[in-house]
């Protein structure tokens, strides 16, 4: 099977929720010699988008969303685990620190966001995963309570994106701009919108996700 069949297979086993298939995929693309993080980023990641989008379209109801996203839950697990017990890494970086992640207030997309904080661990960073549907002023209050490094905030509705120029106000009325990193995800963002509410990095995936955080702390430590 040639690899870009085997990545539009990856996406449909998620769009049509099938996790006997998607674990098929994932053998095979061993066997090959397949990159497993290209799969799980390009193929199944794609999947996983398109759930989203047809949600966002009312093409999906929220049980057959949640189905899905299950799905892709397992799927990440099952190739981030073999990654780890093969001693692999998906991407290596001498700088190393602490992130807080989640989906903001009014977003319950999750698994997107749930597959960059697992590529981030795999890198060597600690990630507290706070969920979806988080206000502002939480997650202000748990990076304080942590002591994070960067603050990274998802957002998959263009209703919702909103909810990240807040947390960019509310950090700099309350002096703590300078104590965090901030970075913004989400199928609506653009690196332009990061540059227009104050945010520090943007990122599309999970790789660039880890590209952009140790870009972050190596700045952050040398101020």
């Amino acid at each position: 099977m040639e690899k870009q069949e085997l990545l539009d297979k990856a996406k449909e086993a998620i769009v049509d929720a099938d996790e006997e298939e998607a674990f098929h995929l994932i053998l095979e693309a061993e066997n090959q010699k397949l990159d497993l993080l290209d799969l799980l980023l390009l193929g199944f990641g794609a999947g996983n988008q398109e759930i989203g989008d047809r949600f966002d379209r009312g093409l999906l109801s929220l049980p057959e969303l949640i189905y899905a996203a299950e799905v892709m839950k397992n799927v990440t697990n099952r190739i981030l685990g073999i990654l780890n017990s093969d001693g692999r890494e998906a991407c290596s970086f001498s700088a190393k620190g602490t992130i807080l992640l989640a989906t903001v207030a009014g977003d319950i997309h999750d698994i997107g966001k749930g597959i960059v904080a697992s590529t981030l661990r795999t890198a060597g960073f600690e990630v507290i995963d706070l969920g979806c549907e988080v206000p502002v002023e939480s997650i202000l209050e748990e990076a304080k309570k942590r002591r994070v490094d960067i603050i990274g905030t998802s957002a998959l509705l263009t209703s919702t994106m909103i909810e990240q120029k807040k947390l960019e106000k509310l950090l700099v009325e309350t002096g703590e701009k300078k104590n965090f990193r901030t970075m913004v995800g989400g199928a609506p963002c653009t690196p332009r919108w990061a540059k227009k509410i104050g945010a520090d990095g943007y990122s599309e995936d999970a790789v660039e996700a880890v590209k952009v955080a140790a870009k972050l702390i190596e700045e952050k430590w040398k101020k």
